[in-house]
């Protein structure tokens, strides 16, 4: 998948790393939840990636800690970052929502089921909600965290408030 070939080439952009660290920074920075990309998804990328030219991996040994393969962008991995960024911010924008397939589904459930199912995506919404809060109030306080960083969360803030008040017009229409 293209995108997570952009998430991984743009890492290694910033500095080399093995497959682990990359794992770690994705969980740090809550990329796994606005893009699909698990930990297999991870390694596997980093192998494609190198069998590629894309990147290329060393074997690095630090004191009495097990080797590890520590990746860097090669010049052709310079090239294809720059393909990707253009590629995909040319493309249309589609805005994935699993919960999309309930909503479409509701008219085939009865009014308290609908009811029900709302709730639940409302509740996992606003935990949604608590957890951006939480990381942009983190992220604010590391001089590290970049702008465009910040900016994605801004933006997954803004999304769940608009999804927040949309939910509350769904649930006045089953209401009814």
């Amino acid at each position: 998948m293209a995108t997570i070939d952009l998430i991984v080439l743009g890492m290694l952009k910033k500095e080399s790393m093995g497959a682990y660290d990359m794992q770690k920074q994705i969980e740090y920075r809550n990329i796994s939840k606005w893009v699909k990309i698990s930990t297999p998804s991870i390694y596997k990328k980093t192998i494609q990636l190198e069998e590629k030219g894309f990147i290329k991996g060393n074997i690095v040994k630090e004191g009495k800690m097990p080797e590890k393969v520590v990746y860097s962008l090669t010049d052709a991995g310079e090239k294809e970052f720059e393909r990707l960024m253009l590629e995909i911010s040319a493309k249309p924008i589609r805005i994935f929502l699993d919960f999309n397939a309930v909503i479409a589904n509701l008219d085939n459930l009865s009014p308290e089921t609908q009811k029900s199912c709302v709730a639940d995506i409302e509740e996992n919404v606003k935990t949604l909600k608590t957890c951006l809060v939480e990381n942009i109030r983190e992220k604010e306080a590391i001089p590290e965290i970049s702008e465009m960083g910040m900016a994605v969360l801004q933006q997954q803030f803004l999304l769940v408030e608009a999804i927040e008040k949309w939910i509350a017009s769904l649930e006045k229409s089953i209401s009814k």
